[in-house]
């Protein structure tokens, strides 16, 4: 998130404890948003202290390393806690996304999870739209923020928010993606 927040990348790793917030301003249908973007740890440790950070949001987005078959793996825990956390009014049809990160590593030849059976796992939640993205590159990057900022959109119509104009995200060859 910090690269397409900051348009900067680190190759030093560090892990996410607990969450780290963000904001990011979009344009979208002529008018300016501020994205709020809650990066959220994924580890198991963490996860009691996801009602915190996932109550009120607009969006969730689930990102995997696609080198990585234990993060994808993730993904239904990941999604059915987020589920149970959030406590959103209509379930069956609240907003997520899902980015297959890290397509550029090692040319795409250290890749495990296919791009088949990541959309095959995204049409049996329902269509979830899916982008296959290199936060390093930023490939996809913002055409994947931009389908975040519209699904959050759309999610957030049925609500009163809080503050106008603002929504929360609580976040291959040429990559694809599956569009909004």
């Amino acid at each position: 998130m910090n690269q397409y927040v900051n348009k900067k990348f680190s190759n030093q790793y560090k892990a996410t404890i607990g969450a780290d917030f963000l904001t990011k301003e979009v344009q979208f249908e002529d008018r300016l948003f501020t994205l709020q973007i809650w990066d959220t740890a994924g580890q198991e440790r963490f996860q009691s202290l996801g009602v915190a950070f996932y109550r009120g949001a607009d969006c969730c987005v689930l990102v995997y390393d696609v080198n990585a078959m234990k993060s994808f793996d993730n993904l239904n825990n990941w999604r059915e806690e987020f589920l149970i956390q959030a406590s959103p009014s209509d379930p069956e049809n609240f907003p997520f996304v899902v980015l297959g990160n890290k397509v550029d590593v090692d040319g795409g030849n250290s890749r495990v999870v296919s791009e088949k059976k990541a959309r095959a796992w995204c049409t049996s939640k329902g269509n979830i739209p899916y982008f296959e993205t290199s936060a390093k590159e930023g490939i996809n990057v913002e055409e994947a923020f931009q389908c975040i900022a519209k699904n959050a959109l759309k999610s957030g119509e049925d609500e009163e928010i809080y503050l106008p104009d603002t929504i929360d995200v609580a976040s291959s060859s040429q990559p694809r993606s599956t569009g909004c």
